[in-house]
């Protein structure tokens, strides 16, 4: 028994020690356990303020890439919404999308048109059906016109843009016939061009509503059409005397053509267009005005000069629909059709008898071609449905926003 307790004491001694040493040990390890959390969070609070500034600078990025300029200050906001109308291949003279605001879009442009008509006159009487004692006059006129041209259109503001319009006209015109009251049977051949400025045009154009994918956009427009180019009354017609009477001589046609109307017109218009996808339909009414002109005298052969008087060309009556369509982002095609609708002329306020209402009616196709931002090519197809429309028209439009 002696022996023994002095062994238990030991062990008891042994394991307080033990004991001491791990709790001194302790408050080293919570130490640590504190500085790798403090280190921790530190990071992670780095890494929320890159992430802050992350989605911060995400909507300037987007807003610098679609051309906005600058940077919107709330998270997700949508962009602003175009309210002008789509783009689509041009077909007609009213174009329906406007100029952006202070922007400034100069168009050159090329128009080449054909058209030609047959008459015949029988001048005699008929003793039965199948015999016909007189003469009989056969006309064929064949003509050509060129008219380059330089446009240029301004943005105003969003809705609102002004236009000028310059062109440069070349006719000519062969004419085929077998002159009246004569017995022979050579065709004769009677040929005039002529070459200049053509009408200066003025326009102006604003959009009225707000517009959008399930509603219709409208523009209103207002053209002035001047008479700058060659008068028809100045150039010199192939009459000795008279042209219209009893004593007429000559063939009537003029030795030189006229490179414009000799009428001053206004022309108010509106424009819808309706986007409905893939698809945009589009349309447009007109009505042209030709302010009449008094103490008007033509030019004949040996410098002498016809009097006409009051002469009042006949108002038109237009409107035209067709349907565009976009093949991928640079490519657009449309087809469409154009009518007009022209009053008879009156001298002196009675109708000239040989005037009567033309209808001109043409079915036109268009395909457009964006080449870059700031360029795009279009060319339009027309073919005349009724006798007196052209028989083909062609032209080819580079408009350059500057």
């Amino acid at each position: 028994m002696a022996l023994t307790r002095p062994l238990c004491t030991g062990a008891a001694l042994l394991l307080l020690t033990s004991c001491a040493a791990q709790a001194q040990e302790q408050p080293i390890a919570i130490d640590a356990l504190r500085a790798r959390l403090a280190a921790m969070q530190q990071q992670l609070d780095e890494q929320q303020r890159l992430l802050q500034q992350l989605v911060a600078a995400t909507p300037a990025a987007l807003a610098k890439q679609r051309g906005a300029g600058q940077a919107s200050d709330t998270v997700g906001q949508a962009p602003p919404r175009d309210s002008r109308p789509p783009e689509v291949a041009p077909l007609f003279e009213q174009p329906g999308v406007l100029t952006a605001k202070g922007q400034f879009v100069l168009e050159p442009s090329l128009q080449f048109g054909y058209s030609s008509s047959n008459r015949v006159a029988l001048v005699g009487y008929t003793i039965i059906p199948a015999l016909l004692i007189g003469l009989v006059d056969v006309r064929e006129v064949k003509r050509n016109t060129l008219t380059a041209a330089l446009t240029g259109r301004y943005g105003l503001n969003s809705r609102t843009e002004i236009e000028v319009k310059l062109p440069y006209v070349y006719r000519s015109d062969t004419t085929m016939s077998r002159e009246l009251f004569t017995g022979t049977a050579v065709d004769q051949v009677f040929g005039t061009n002529g070459k200049g400025a053509g009408d200066l045009e003025l326009a102006l154009r604003r959009q009225l509503n707000e517009g959008g994918p399930d509603s219709a956009y409208y523009v209103g427009g207002l053209r002035l059409k001047t008479r700058t180019g060659r008068d028809p009354f100045e150039v010199v017609t192939d009459c000795t005397q008279r042209c219209v009477g009893d004593n007429a001589t000559g063939t009537g046609l003029p030795l030189d053509l006229p490179t414009g109307s000799g009428f001053y017109a206004l022309q108010p218009s509106l424009t819808w267009l309706f986007p409905s996808d893939p698809a945009i339909f589009f349309g447009s009414v007109s009505y042209l005005h030709n302010f009449k002109r008094n103490n008007i005298g033509r030019k004949v052969l040996n410098g002498e000069m016809e009097w006409l008087g009051t002469i009042a060309p006949g108002d038109v009556i237009g409107f035209n629909f067709g349907m565009g369509l976009a093949l991928n982002d640079k490519a657009s095609l449309s087809l469409g059709y154009d009518h007009s609708s022209i009053a008879r002329t009156r001298q002196n306020g009675v109708p000239v008898p040989a005037s009567v209402r033309t209808q001109l009616g043409t079915l036109v196709t268009g395909f457009s071609y964006r080449i870059s931002a700031q360029r795009t090519i279009s060319v339009t197809v027309g073919a005349g449905l009724t006798r007196d429309t052209p028989d083909v028209s062609l032209s080819v439009r580079l408009p350059v926003t500057l």
